[in-house]
C-alpha cells in the first residue's frame, strides 16, 4: 500500500466514517464507543479531520477510529475504509514479483486487455439475482451499462463494472464481490460448477486478465476477498459518462452516489450519473459538471443518501451546481435504490443468458437497448416516475 493511498483513507470525512461505523454523529459529537458512556464525549475536529474523547482518552483519525472500533490491524483497517468508501488502493504482498508491483502501482490502465470481455457480457447466477431479484434493476440498463460477470479460482462471484470516458473509451473497471458480507466465503451458486466455467463458454476459452497471476487482486487472495477491486491504473471516477452524448439542451441529468443509485435512476426512466463517493469528487470532476452546465444548460437533479456523506456530496456538489434541486428521499430509505425498490418497482422477467448486441463506441444499439442516440433517452418511467 502506498503512502498516498494511506494519506487519501486519512483525508475522508471523519465524520463519515464514524456513522458507517454505527456512530451517529450530532454537532461533532457521539457517545464514546470505548467506554460506558452516557453522554456524548467524544468530539469531531472537522479542521484536523480527528477524533478525540475527553473522558477515557482515546483519539486518532480515520484509521485509528476503525482499528478502535471494529478490532482490526492496520491494514485490515485501510482496506474496511477502501471498501466502504470505493476508494481505489494497491494491496501488493511482499513476495510479489518486483515487476508486477511497479505494475500495480504506476503503470496506466490496460484497456485492451479488458475490452474484449464488455463486447459479449455475461452474467452468472449470482449476478443475475442481485440485479434483477434483489435490486430489480431494468435488463435494458443492464445491456447499456455492459455489467459483465466472473469467478474466480476460490469460487467468489464477482460483478465486473465497466467505466467509460464520454468518448466510449474503457478508462477503469470495478470488481464487485458478490459474496461480500456472506456467511459463506463461496456463495451457494459456486459450490457447483456453472456452466460459465467450461471450456464451451466463450468467455473462459481463454485465461480472464483478471485470472491471471499477474493481476494484483489475485495474487495470493486472501481468504475473505474485499468488497471492490480495481485493476491496476483504472480510473473510475464519474460513472456512466456515455449518457451525456444523449442529452438534450436543458435536459435533466440525475446524480447519484454509486453505480447501483445510478442504475436504479436510469430503471426508473432518468438519465444519471455517478459519483464514486462523496469523498472522491475531483476538481476534474468539477469542472466536466460545471461545463456541461454553462454549455448545455443541463438541470441537475440529486436524491442525496441519508447519511453524512451523502449530505457531504450534495454540498460540494452545489458549490459547482448553485441550482442543483434537491429532493429528500422518504423516511426509512438510505438511498435512491430503496426508494426504488420501496416504491413498488415491479420485478421483471430475467433476459436471456447471453444476448447479441451490438457495441460500438460506447453507445449500443438502439433497437436492442431503448436508448437512442438520435431520440434519447426511451427507457419507461417506473413508479418513482419523472420529474419534471
Amino acid at each position: 500500500m502506498e503512502k498516498h493511498e494511506i494519506e487519501k483513507l486519512r483525508d475522508l470525512p471523519i465524520e463519515g466514517v464514524a456513522e458507517r461505523l454505527g456512530l451517529p454523529v450530532s454537532r461533532h459529537k457521539t457517545l464514546c464507543p470505548f467506554h460506558d458512556d452516557h453522554h456524548p464525549s467524544m468530539s469531531f475536529s472537522v479542521s484536523r479531520n480527528t477524533f478525540r474523547c475527553f473522558v477515557c482518552g482515546a483519539a486518532g483519525d480515520t484509521i485509528t477510529l476503525v482499528m478502535r472500533r471494529l478490532g482490526k490491524d492496520f491494514r485490515d483497517a485501510c482496506q474496511w475504509l477502501a471498501d466502504e468508501h470505493c476508494v481505489i488502493i494497491t494491496s501488493q504482498p511482499p513476495s510479489a514479483p518486483l515487476s508486477t508491483r511497479r505494475e500495480a502501482g504506476g503503470e496506466a490502465f490496460s484497456a485492451s486487455r479488458y475490452a474484449r470481455y464488455f463486447e459479449h457480457p455475461w452474467l452468472s447466477d449470482a449476478a443475475r439475482r442481485f440485479l434483477y431479484d434483489e435490486r430489480r434493476i431494468d435488463p435494458r440498463v443492464v445491456r447499456w451499462c455492459r455489467l459483465t460477470s466472473w469467478t474466480d479460482k476460490q469460487g467468489t462471484p464477482w460483478l465486473q463494472t465497466p467505466y467509460y470516458n464520454s468518448e466510449g473509451q474503457l478508462v477503469g473497471i470495478q470488481n464487485r464481490n458478490l459474496a461480500y458480507g456472506s456467511t459463506l466465503h463461496a456463495h451457494p451458486s459456486t459450490l457447483n460448477p456453472h456452466p460459465s466455467t467450461l471450456n464451451t463458454h466463450p468467455s473462459t476459452r481463454h485465461a480472464h486478465p483478471s485470472t491471471l497471476n499477474t493481476h494484483p487482486s489475485t495474487l495470493h487472495a486472501p481468504p475473505n476477498p474485499p468488497r471492490f477491486r480495481f485493476p491496476a491504473g483504472s480510473q473510475c471516477g464519474i460513472y456512466n459518462l456515455p449518457v451525456l452524448n444523449l442529452l438534450r439542451d436543458g435536459e435533466a441529468l440525475y446524480i447519484a452516489e454509486g453505480c447501483s443509485d445510478c442504475w436504479s435512476l436510469l430503471s426508473a426512466g432518468h438519465k444519471a450519473i455517478a459519483i464514486p463517493s462523496a469523498t472522491l469528487l475531483s476538481q476534474r470532476d468539477k469542472q466536466l459538471l460545471s461545463a456541461l452546465h454553462a454549455q448545455r444548460s443541463t438541470e441537475f437533479h440529486m436524491y442525496p443518501d441519508n447519511d453524512v456523506p451523502g449530505e457531504r456530496l450534495f454540498l460540494q456538489l452545489r458549490e459547482v451546481l448553485p441550482r442543483l434541486e434537491r429532493h429528500p428521499l422518504p423516511p426509512g430509505c438510505k438511498d435512491f435504490s430503496e426508494y426504488y425498490l420501496a416504491a413498488g418497482h415491479p420485478r421483471r422477467p430475467r433476459p436471456p443468458s447471453t444476448p447479441s448486441l451490438t457495441f460500438i463506441h460506447g453507445v449500443l444499439d438502439s433497437q436492442n437497448n431503448g436508448f437512442d442516440g438520435l431520440n434519447g433517452f426511451s427507457l419507461p418511467a417506473g413508479p418513482v416516475g419523472r420529474i419534471t
